[in-house]
């Protein structure tokens, strides 16, 4: 048996006497690593006491790269490092070092690349065999205990590796350092400057329209994968330029994700993926990230199109994150598990019996018929053609088309709907939970503050403007170093691990919207001393764009991302970020630093751009037409709320707003954005002015004015199906 994956206090520990010794993990913090804590295998964390001992010995690196809510990570575990006999093998062979690639992206990052050059694929768990001096000369997967189905098994190619490495040691290291020369090529931008135009951007469009699925919504192939920062630039893309396509296949995507099975429909929240192109079937694990971007994409799109469906879900997805996934303190979470009792999805699974013994037979009937429930289960067959007996809740249909069918209201239907919610949920409480990852990282919070306060303004909630500065208050204090630098990981009351880009790019952003939500002048002047600190230390003084690790770092390579994968890249937000956060301060130090990144990588965005998402929608905001607007009144006031009020209700993505309070001589926004200090009311009522690149329309007092001053091309589309 193994420890409880995570924190999870309701699972049993397994019993001391079947459990091995403790390794060097037990002293770890990240809940990936403690779970391998007493394995046989002889674990290192990464660092120099198991490089050495490698050079000492003269043994190769056994690299295992995972995460907490990977569920082959979890077979592979309890399949072959919780198994004496390759546990053997491997500490015979190798020394042995485990990674949690959420606590260390950049050795992720490295690695995985080494696989894609080795194999052309990956995937975790990461397998890597290396030489003392972090050159790669074998990756893989998941590799299985023994071998079988054409795979080959620890048992088999371990005494193989180990032959090789007695005997043609030269020829592995040589094929390591070539590995990594390959790297370190790719990783160089060109060092001629390019220049990118609107045309990249209707070349995305037209990529994104080629593999639209029509039907269920989503681009491509299954598995489907939420990708919300490719929906933000769709959305964005249509609002400039009014192409009515663009808006439905993010609108369809949206009603298809919220009404199916990767949407958990008793507790909110979403799911990680979906395996088939219809989002029913999902891979359970939970993400702070999907979270925050999927936020981000329902509040855009209810701004953009007025569906309350979205601004619904927004509302629902968050609930899930502060009632499951929040430190008391004010953090949050990184992953809930996929698994629970040894079984992916067992949590969020129901029988037909199970939903009628909560909700009584003849409102469970009708919950069923509602959720597509079935006596034989609608989920996964057994080998012998079975069914499981077992349910993922999902609409087939909105619930608004429905009303009919039951004889009632639309509103008396979602009321039932909520009742029975409430009810099932409950009981689901009782259940064995899946683990929580309960560290906290820098980076993923960054995306979940920026998206509450994203939602605070467009939903005018409070309580949202709070968590968000709650939370960053947190990774403010209790995730800063001496020197004032960023740190990446956080657990136990323990903080440490050098920043990432991510980190950096992903709180400068964070610290702009919350800024924009609060308009406390303090947020801008936080994410300008970290945009200095990133500057110092990340940033490519030659080529331009930011490395993902700093200047300091102990890996053999430095690469600088720019494709997006389940999140955004680095250098995508580091350039909308700064680009924005120069506007608003009027710093043209920042706006130069981002138009270096976008100049360093357009050879590269012009050959994917659809790639790129999230750098696209920071090249249309630097594109333009974008506007500053600056809005001067008594803080608390009526005509100041209602100005406030009237921009914020508006789909306006390329504007930035700030507030110079009237109340005041010289109030602290002066000094951090000096062009707001000429700024003055007119009429003592409270006035807008609307800028382009800080040349000024007239001022006006007239809400609906300063929206029509703000020269956007948004429409309001009919609805679709």
């Amino acid at each position: 048996m193994t420890p409880a994956r995570g924190y999870n206090p309701e699972a049993p520990e397994a019993p001391m006497q079947e459990r091995s010794p403790p390794n060097r993990l037990i002293h770890e913090q990240s809940p990936y690593l403690l779970q391998h804590a007493h394995n046989p295998v002889d674990w290192h964390p990464w660092g120099e006491e198991a490089f050495l001992r490698a050079q000492e010995e003269e043994k190769p690196i056994f690299l295992s790269i995972g995460y907490s809510a990977c569920h082959w990570c979890h077979v592979m575990e309890e399949e072959s490092f919780a198994d004496p006999q390759v546990a053997k093998l491997l500490n015979d062979v190798f020394v042995c070092v485990k990674v949690d690639r959420e606590e260390r992206p950049d050795i992720d990052q490295v690695y995985m690349a080494a696989a894609h050059a080795l194999t052309g694929g990956g995937g975790w768990p990461l397998t890597i065999f290396m030489t003392a001096d972090k050159k790669p000369f074998f990756a893989a997967s998941y590799i299985p205990k023994e071998s079988r189905y054409g795979m080959t098994g620890l048992l088999d190619l371990i005494p193989r590796i180990s032959k090789i490495w007695r005997t043609r040691r030269e020829e592995l290291e040589g094929a390591g350092g070539q590995v990594l020369q390959v790297l370190q090529s790719a990783a160089k931008t060109p060092r001629e400057e390019g220049e990118l135009t609107e045309a990249v951007l209707d070349e995305a469009y037209d990529t994104y329209f080629r593999i639209f699925d029509g039907e269920n919504g989503g681009f491509g192939d299954a598995p489907r994968f939420p990708t919300p920062h490719n929906l933000i630039f769709l959305l964005r893309y249509g609002n400039r330029t009014g192409k009515e396509p663009a808006y439905t296949m993010v609108e369809k995507t949206l009603h298809a994700m919220r009404r199916g099975g990767i949407f958990d429909q008793i507790g909110w929240g979403f799911h990680r993926y979906s395996t088939d192109a219809e989002w029913f079937v999902p891979h359970f694990e939970k993400m702070l990230y999907d979270q925050a971007l999927l936020v981000m994409a329902y509040t855009e799109a209810y701004l953009a199109t007025g569906r309350e469906e979205f601004a619904r879900t927004a509302r629902e997805t968050i609930a899930y994150v502060l009632r499951e996934m929040a430190d008391p303190e004010g953090g949050f979470y990184s992953a809930v598990d996929a698994d629970s009792e040894g079984e992916e999805g067992k949590f969020y699974l129901w029988t037909k019996d199970e939903i009628l013994e909560v909700l009584g037979d003849e409102d469970g009937e009708r919950f069923s018929r509602i959720f597509n429930v079935m006596e034989p289960g609608n989920y996964r067959e057994q080998p012998d053609g079975r069914k499981t007996g077992k349910n993922i809740l999902r609409l087939r249909r909105p619930l608004a088309s429905r009303a009919h069918e039951f004889a009632t209201s639309e509103d008396d239907l979602l009321w039932f709907v909520e009742e029975g919610r409430q009810k099932l949920l409950a009981a689901r409480q009782k259940r064995v939970r899946p683990a929580m990852d309960d560290k906290i990282l820098t980076d993923w919070n960054a995306l979940m503050i920026a998206a509450l306060a994203k939602a605070a303004r467009a939903f005018d909630d409070p309580g949202y403007l709070a968590a968000a500065e709650k939370a960053a208050g947190f990774i403010l204090t209790r995730l800063r170093g001496q020197d004032g630098r960023l740190l990446h990981r956080y657990r136990n009351g323990e903080a440490g691990l050098t920043a990432t880009l991510d980190d950096y790019a992903f709180m400068i952003w964070a610290l702009v919207e919350v800024y924009s939500a609060s308009f406390s002048p303090g947020y801008l002047r936080t994410a300008v001393d970290l945009s200095h600190d990133l500057i110092a230390h990340y940033q490519d003084d030659r080529r331009g764009g930011f490395f993902f690790v700093p200047d300091d770092t102990d890996l053999p390579l430095r690469q600088k991302p720019i494709y997006d994968g389940a999140i955004p890249s680095g250098n995508s937000v580091a350039m909308y970020a700064l680009f924005v956060l120069g506007r608003m301060t009027a710093n043209l130090e920042l706006e130069e630093t981002a138009n270096r990144i976008r100049t360093a990588f357009a050879e590269t965005v012009s050959e994917t751009p659809a790639a790129c998402s999230h750098f696209l929608t920071g090249l249309e905001f630097m594109l333009g037409p974008s506007f500053e607007v600056i809005i001067s009144g008594v803080p608390g006031a009526e005509d100041t709320k209602a100005m406030i009020g009237a921009i914020r209700s508006h789909y306006a993505p390329e504007a930035v707003v700030i507030f110079r309070p009237s109340d005041e001589e010289e109030p602290e926004i002066t000094r951090i954005a000096g062009f707001t200090r000429d700024i003055v009311t007119i009429g003592g009522k409270a006035t807008a002015y609307v800028c382009t690149n800080y040349a000024c329309d007239i001022p006006t007092t007239d809400p609906d004015e300063m929206v029509r001053l703000v020269r956007s091309t948004g429409r309001s589309p009919e609805p679709i199906a």
